[in-house]
């Protein structure tokens, strides 16, 4: 699917595109939970138009990024196109602006797939516990 043919409230969007631009990020309460909320831009061949990052999918991605949205989710915010992962749609990350392709799957909203960071491992190898064997 390309961004020239999202539509109001359609759900089930699969599409790629690049982030050309992340906003800053704000916190909220809501229900008595903390969460936090970013605002993007991503980009295809065929035009642009605003993602709503939220909570660890913030931190998941990075400008220049090209990602993958599976079972996206298409909204309008005073009469502009917005696009989000929703409660049941994850992001994947198919290449990192600064490294070869990756993938990282990062979970929807509402999702209970673990989020965890591909790099832990990474930092077990080098913390001092093991270097002490």
């Amino acid at each position: 699917m390309a961004i020239k043919d999202l539509k109001p409230k359609q759900g089930n969007v699969t599409i790629t595109a690049d982030i050309i631009e992340k906003g800053d990020v704000r916190e909220f309460q809501k229900f008595g939970k903390a969460g936090r909320v970013c605002n993007a831009r991503i980009k295809d061949a065929t035009g642009e138009i605003s993602m709503t990052l939220w909570n660890d999918e913030i931190d998941q991605v990075e400008m220049g990024d090209t990602i993958r949205i599976e079972n996206g989710y298409v909204n309008e915010w005073q009469g502009e196109l917005q696009i989000s992962a929703g409660r049941f749609g994850k992001i994947i990350v198919e290449k990192r602006s600064d490294s070869p392709a990756k993938q990282t799957p990062v979970a929807g909203q509402g999702s209970e797939e673990s989020t965890a960071d591909d790099d832990a491992g990474e930092d077990v190898e080098t913390s001092d516990e093991e270097e002490v064997i």
